[in-house]
Parts: C-alpha cells; sequence; structure tokens
C-alpha cells in the first residue's frame, strides 16, 4: 500500500524551564498526518543543528547520540518496507506503535469476540441474560469470520488494522454477498460495534471505527392476522397431524399473546388459580424477566386440553408439544399456503394478533393489554396497535348512524322571548302593508327622509 506523503522528524521538545537540556522527540507524518513521541533522550541546545536534526561536535557522547537516531530511522523505514511489502496498510499510528514496542499486540478481532461470547454464556447460565442472546451473538461472530475469510483471507485480524472502510464493506459483504435484509445486517453490525466498544474501553485501540457509521433500521409494519384470517386458520382441517399441531399451538399464542420460547417453556404448573377463580397463565417472559398474568380464553384452554396427554407433553412436563422455533415457523409457511393466507407466518406473528386483533380490536383498554404481553411500557405495545379494516369499518358504521341520527332530530322549540318578537314583527308587517295600500304617499315621505 503506497502512501502519498511519508516524513521522520527529530527535534528538540520546547519547554517553558528554561533548562538547558530537552528532550529529543520523534514525528512521524503518513498522508499528512503527524504523530509525535519522545524518545527518551536529552540534549544539550546548544549542541543541536535542527537541519540535520543531529547532534552537533566531534564528542563520543554526540557520536553515540547520532548513532542511535540513525538507527531508529533506518528501523522505521525497514518495518514500513515490510508493511508495504505484506501489503498491509501503512499509517501514522502503526508506526508510532512499532517505535514503542506496541506492534506485538495479539488481541485481535474474533479472539475478543469469542471471549465476549463465552463470558456472555456464563451469564445465561447465571440466568442474566436467555439463551437466545448469546445464540445471536455467536451467528454475528460466524458472519464476520466468514467475511475475514472473504475479503482479506485470514482466520483473524489486529485490532488495530479496524477503520470507517472495513465496517462500510462489511455491511455491503452482509446485504450482497449473504443477501441479508438491511434491519438483520443492522443487527448483526450492533452486535459487532459492542466487541469494538469494549476494545476501546481495555486500549485495545484509540479510535473508533463506527465514529462515522449511520445506519438505523428501518420500522417495517408487521401486521397480525385478521379476525378473517384468523377464523380461517381456525375452522381448516388439516390431513397431516403435524400441521394441525402446529396450527394449535400457533392459535393457543394467539388467544394468550405468548411468545414462541415462553410458550415451549411453558409447563403445567404454570396453569393456576387467578385471583378471579378461573385458570391464569403464572410465570415470568423468559426475554426480560417480565411477570406473565393471562386469563385462559375458552379457545387456548380447548387446545391445552386436546395435548393434555400427548406423550411429549408428559415426559417434559409442558402444556404443549412445542417443537424447535425453525421447525414451527417452515410448517407455518405450508400452513399458510393450504389455508389461503397470503401474508408471511411466523410464530411471533400469533403475539402481535393477540395483541390486536384478539383483544386491542375488541376494546381491551391498551394499559391491560401492556400487562398481558408483559411489556414495560405503553410504547411498546402501540406497535402491535395496529387498526385492521375490520375495526375502521365498524367506527365509520358507527360514524353514520350518529350523523343519520342527529339529522332526523326535530329543531328544538325557540325560547318564549324569542317567539314574542317574531310574534310582533309579522304584526308590524301586515299594519305597514296596510298603510301602503291605503297611504302610498306617507310612504313615499317615509322613504326619502329615511
Amino acid at each position: 500500500m503506497l502512501e502519498n506523503s511519508f516524513g521522520i522528524t527529530f527535534f528538540l521538545k520546547s519547554s517553558t524551564k528554561g533548562t538547558k537540556e530537552r528532550y529529543i522527540y520523534l514525528r512521524i507524518t503518513v498522508d499528512g498526518i503527524p504523530k509525535e513521541t519522545s524518545t527518551k533522550r536529552k540534549w544539550e541546545i546548544a549542541r543541536w543543528d535542527q537541519k540535520t536534526e543531529r547532534a552537533t561536535g566531534g564528542k563520543e557522547d554526540a557520536k553515540i547520540l547520532n548513532f542511535f537516531l540513525d538507527a531508529m530511522h533506518m528501523k522505521i523505514q525497514q518495518y514500513k518496507s515490510e508493511l508495504m511489502l505484506a501489503g498491509q496498510p501503512i499509517t501514522t499510528q502503526r508506526l508510532i506503535d512499532f517505535v514503542l514496542g506496541k506492534n506485538t499486540s495479539k488481541a485481535t478481532i474474533v479472539q475478543e469476540f469469542q471471549k465476549h461470547n463465552d463470558e456472555l454464556l456464563a451469564l445465561v447460565e447465571k440466568g442474566e441474560y436467555a439463551i437466545g442472546t448469546h445464540v445471536r451473538f455467536e451467528i454475528a461472530k460466524k458472519h464476520l469470520k466468514e467475511y475475514l475469510r472473504y475479503k482479506y483471507n485470514v482466520e483473524d485480524m489486529d485490532f488495530r488494522e479496524l477503520n470507517f472502510e472495513f465496517v462500510k464493506d462489511y455491511e455491503f459483504y452482509l446485504k450482497t454477498v449473504k443477501n441479508i435484509s438491511h434491519n438483520t445486517a443492522v443487527k448483526y453490525i450492533t452486535n459487532f460495534k459492542k466487541i469494538v466498544l469494549l476494545a476501546i474501553d481495555k486500549e485495545i485501540i484509540a479510535t473508533d471505527p463506527f465514529k462515522r457509521f449511520k445506519a438505523k433500521k428501518i420500522k417495517i409494519h408487521k401486521k397480525p392476522l385478521s379476525s378473517y384470517e384468523l377464523a380461517l386458520l381456525e375452522n381448516h382441517t388439516f390431513s397431516t397431524p403435524r400441521l394441525a399441531t402446529v396450527r394449535d399451538i400457533f392459535v393457543f399464542q394467539c388467544y394468550t399473546g405468548l411468545a414462541y420460547i415462553d410458550a415451549f417453556n411453558l409447563k403445567k404448573s404454570d396453569i393456576k388459580s387467578g385471583i378471579d377463580g378461573e385458570m391464569w397463565i403464572i410465570t415470568e417472559r423468559q426475554k426480560t424477566g417480565s411477570n406473565i398474568n393471562v386469563p385462559l380464553l375458552p379457545k387456548a384452554k380447548a387446545v391445552m386440553e386436546c395435548y393434555k396427554d400427548h406423550p411429549l407433553c408428559l415426559q417434559r412436563n409442558s402444556v404443549l408439544p412445542v417443537t424447535s422455533n425453525q421447525k414451527m415457523n417452515a410448517y407455518l409457511k405450508e400452513i399458510a399456503d393450504l389455508c389461503g393466507i397470503e401474508s408471511i407466518l411466523n410464530t411471533h406473528k400469533a403475539r402481535r394478533t393477540f395483541g390486536s386483533t384478539v383483544t386491542l380490536n375488541n376494546d381491551v383498554p391498551i394499559h391491560v393489554v401492556k400487562e398481558l404481553l408483559g411489556h414495560q411500557s405503553v410504547k411498546q405495545t402501540e406497535e402491535y396497535a395496529i387498526t385492521e379494516q375490520q375495526s375502521v369499518g365498524r367506527e365509520m358504521k358507527q360514524l353514520q348512524q350518529r350523523l343519520h341520527q342527529k339529522a332526523e332530530l326535530p329543531d328544538a322549540p325557540l325560547p318564549p322571548d324569542v317567539l314574542r318578537m317574531q310574534e310582533e314583527i309579522v304584526s308590524l308587517r301586515k299594519q305597514l302593508k296596510m298603510v301602503n295600500e291605503d297611504k302610498p304617499e306617507i310612504i313615499s315621505v317615509l322613504r326619502i327622509c329615511k
């Protein structure tokens, strides 16, 4: 990698103490970017020539100092040539690190990523994080390793080689080579950014390569199933038992609002008698640890009753025979095709359907839905409050009825004072008419005077 400009300068550092001796400093400049460091040597001002950047005179101490400075200059040039031959980037920081003996750092990207993930897994076992969080960071690490092989043909890389170009190219790689959607790519990059920020905190690197990188998620309106689509799903008869089972689990989620992992973990001991004496789901969300307190609706009860003696439920002491999320989503795509549902079905859509179609669309107050979903704030719940056409149509019909009733209401009776005034005005008009007929000349005079 060729640089546009390169320079090595030795000089005496200015001092405000007025001493005869000053420290000799080294300045390296690459592409107009200078960095300085001390050589840890002192020299007299009177015996220094800044033009030659060396000590003057023929004394032995001057010869020793000049030999030291010549050797340092030569080592820097040699290291720069090695970097160029290896195709490595030549930067001011890298050369200064070489002078300071920091170029032998073993802190590499993948190693630090793995160290973070190992620590995260230990905290998962302590219950501080969900296992899904660890899985996401492992996937992010896998993508980064594949990028290093694809772009640099290496298994790992020194952290100090990271820069803005690396981050931008990584984003482009995820979106094009890996064909990952924008929002998912941003998630993986955000996971990687956490590792970089930890490296900055550990002083492995001095600058943040993400400083000028801007990537925001695109807001996507994830629609729930409509009441019509939910009915299609519930009433369809499947010839394959596995599809019927997945459909039933999905319907159970639609009427309880449970996320996939919470439906998977739901034990028979989590079904308890509520304050009203009815059956409730009383447990905690794995993702956030927040409480789950959901009364069981009749359709959820029916599903639960259907699978109480299922072999997998008996083996795991679970309420439902839930399989892996990957299999569930694969079967749900097949179910959508068979039911004629055009929108994409996945396990999370059931939770959204509960939050919108089943509850909010049936006039359950949003603060109650917040508690049912285990959200931390109403703002989270508002994302689920996607009004479907059915509810819009219902509201418009009610508006039409109100407008129609208002149009049919008789005019309100006028106050007595106003009625008397109206009668007096009518009487005066009659009198004027009589006068106009009998004495037209008087009316003419009155008009002229007016």
